[in-house]
């Protein structure tokens, strides 16, 4: 068991008292009593996301009492970005952001943050569902960037994305299917850098509402990059246009 699961009722009432940052919350299907009602409403007063699901499931992450609920504490704090975007610009920043969507693999994630970390990102968007959780295995790989970078989850990616939009940023999405090289396109401007998972790629909604969609050339027999090895290489492409400027 990893110390950042709890479990129980109890334990999880106390945690919601003590301002602990939740990852992610796993109740039983259909599971009923005062208590379960109390934590439900707690969790959806700070608007944290609950996975409703059998359960098998919980018992495959403890069979121990858990009594239909467990929790992943979080070892970061979550932000909002319309917060973060005002003081972006009041600081005079030119934004970039980066956007993770369905991306669960620990390692990647991790990864990831630790580049976006190094070139200077100034925030990591993931959704509060098919996302990587935050927690102490990514932390590790992330070399612990994931404590200098702020993190904000999201219900919807794709309307986070048209708020950056109507907030001046040009919406990049890195895709296999662009017809456009990264290195043939413009990225010195506020801009908000997508990537997806390596076997769905980038929600469709998503795809449909970017300004722009580049890829990174491919000349060997393999077909496509490891996604956080795609993404350090465009995040430092996009470092590189910037720093000519």
């Amino acid at each position: 068991m990893k110390n950042d699961l709890i479990f129980g009722i109890h334990p999880i009432l106390e945690a919601i008292a003590s301002n602990k940052t939740f990852d992610k919350v796993f109740i039983q299907n259909r599971i009923q009593g005062e208590n379960i009602r109390q934590i439900i409403h707690e969790f959806k007063l700070l608007g944290v996301h609950i996975n409703y699901v059998p359960l098998e499931k919980i018992e495959r992450i403890t069979k121990k009492n858990h009594q239909g609920v467990v929790a992943f504490i979080s070892p970061v704090s979550f932000h909002k970005i319309e917060d973060l975007m005002p003081l972006l610009f009041e600081e005079g920043k030119n934004p970039f952001i980066l956007v993770l969507d369905k991306i669960t693999d620990v390692r990647n994630f991790g990864a990831i943050a630790r580049t976006a970390e190094c070139v200077g990102v100034d925030a990591i968007i993931i959704g509060d569902s098919m996302a990587a959780p935050v927690n102490e295995d990514s932390m590790k790989t992330s070399a612990g960037a994931l404590n200098n970078i702020k993190i904000c989850k999201e219900s919807n990616l794709t309307k986070t994305l048209q708020f950056l939009q109507s907030s001046g940023l040009k919406v990049v999405c890195a895709t296999e299917k662009a017809d456009k090289i990264v290195y043939d396109n413009e990225l010195t401007s506020p801009l908000v850098l997508v990537m997806g998972s390596e076997d769905e790629g980038i929600s469709k909604t998503i795809l449909e509402i970017a300004d722009l969609q580049v890829k990174l050339p491919v000349f060997g027999k393999t077909s496509s990059l490891n996604v956080s090895v795609a993404c350090g290489a465009i995040l430092y492409e996009i470092t590189r246009q910037r720093l000519a400027v």
